[in-house]
């Protein structure tokens, strides 16, 4: 059997991380066995392990923000720890939420992040040089949210009308100061709490009870839960709710935090545009940690409808890459791959983190290894974190091994 270990010749990042891959034991017992990939030059070690904490909320505050499909901040965190050095650069193309580019500027590292949604930048931009507390109340003291504005009465199924007449005031402040070019730090922060509290199950949310505030169902089916839980929306007064969320983010955030996110904030760079076509110098990034969508699994666009409508973002005019058909997903990434061959530099790494779909019967590393291959990356081992589902796929009524994706399914590659 060919060795499971990189040739000596490979740099010694990449030796000394296969190595530590292999010999992982802080959550359990990995096993480890050859993966035979058609099409490549020799077989890939396959690790399986927990790499990181299945636990709820074993991560910085800041990163507690929803997103439909995110990963959870531990798994960029072991790459970025064992990858790259403060300073570096590193980049997520499909940044959703952002969780590669904070969890790499909370530990030293440059942040950049792209998304062909420019939701994700409203969303990642505010907790990169957040505000204190004291700045958001203060603003938030001086905002009239009384004033009458245009509401869109179908939004009536989700709030309470005093509730929506605010929401439409703060809206309408918000896109005036955006289009006069006076949007600052502090407003760019309740706006992106504020997307954080449009609906959501529990009082803390701006909307009546709905699904995890990780997506917004359709007018028709809120009216559909409203009449099956025979609820009707309540007063949830806004200002309040953006104080308790902003105290809950900031909650974690030491002198030292906010020092070194202040220094590194300048240097961010984040885009809304293709993943085949990212606004970054050539060999500028040392890794790429990033997870693509998984073919038909989530639909973007339906889930952020609101959200977009209170950025004022047609969610018409993002074009974001979800193909049903498996070999289009597969062109698709080689696409994004041959991008990430572009700007990562040599001896640095990508972590493509992929699922297994359909009911586990498709595998997505099996579509993404060759790809990278044919693009010139070199395959360096295939990571598999399998651990139990977390509180939100089991509200969803989804046992561990059954349904949806069941584990983290990491390609990491070399650039040679």
């Amino acid at each position: 059997m060919a060795s499971l270990f990189p040739p000596p010749v490979w740099p010694e990042r990449t030796t000394r991380f296969a190595e530590a891959v292999a010999g992982f034991s802080a959550f359990g017992r990995g096993a480890r066995r050859a993966l035979e990939l058609e099409g490549l030059e020799r077989p890939v070690p396959m690790h399986v392990n927990e790499f990181w904490t299945a636990r709820q909320r074993q991560s910085h505050p800041l990163h507690e923000v929803s997103y439909r499909a995110c990963f959870k901040p531990q798994l960029p965190g072991f790459f970025v720890e064992r990858l790259t050095a403060p300073g570096e650069r590193v980049f997520d193309p499909f940044m959703g939420r952002g969780t590669t580019p904070l969890e790499a500027a909370l530990r030293g590292r440059v942040p950049a992040g792209n998304d062909a949604n420019p939701l994700s930048a409203v969303l990642l931009r505010p907790r990169l040089a957040p505000p204190r507390l004291e700045e958001v109340e203060e603003r938030l003291s001086t905002l009239d949210l009384g004033a009458a504005g245009e509401a869109p009465e179908e939004l009536l199924a989700f709030y309470h009308p005093e509730t929506l007449a605010e929401l439409c005031a703060l809206r309408g402040y918000l896109l005036e100061r955006e289009a006069s070019g006076a949007l600052d730090g502090v407003d760019a922060w309740i706006r992106m709490v504020a997307v954080n509290r449009l609906t959501g199950h529990s009082p803390g949310f701006f909307s009546v009870y709905t699904l995890p505030p990780n997506q917004a169902v359709s007018v028709a089916a809120q009216r559909q839960i409203n009449a099956k839980r025979q609820q009707v929306p309540e007063p949830r007064p806004i200002k309040p709710r953006i104080l308790s969320k902003t105290r809950s983010l900031l909650r974690g955030l030491t002198p030292a935090d906010r020092a070194s996110l202040l220094a590194l904030a300048p240097q961010a760079s984040l885009s809304a545009a293709p993943a085949s076509d990212v606004p970054l110098p050539d060999a500028s990034v040392a890794l790429a940690v990033t997870s693509p969508p998984f073919l038909d699994v989530v639909d973007y666009q339906a889930d952020n409808w609101l959200r977009c409508w209170f950025c004022g973002i047609d969610p018409a005019e993002v074009e974001l890459t979800t193909p049903r058909d498996p070999q289009r997903w597969a062109d698709s990434m080689q696409e994004t791959l041959a991008e990430l061959l572009r700007v990562v530099r040599p001896g640095g790494h990508v972590a493509f983190e992929v699922g297994e779909v359909r009911g586990g019967t498709l595998a997505l590393e099996q579509l993404v290894l060759p790809r990278a291959a044919a693009v010139g990356f070199v395959p360096v081992l295939l990571m598999i974190n399998a651990q139990d589902f977390t509180k939100t796929a089991n509200c969803w009524g989804v046992t561990n091994g059954s349904r949806g994706t069941n584990t983290n399914r990491i390609s990491v590659l070399l650039r040679p």
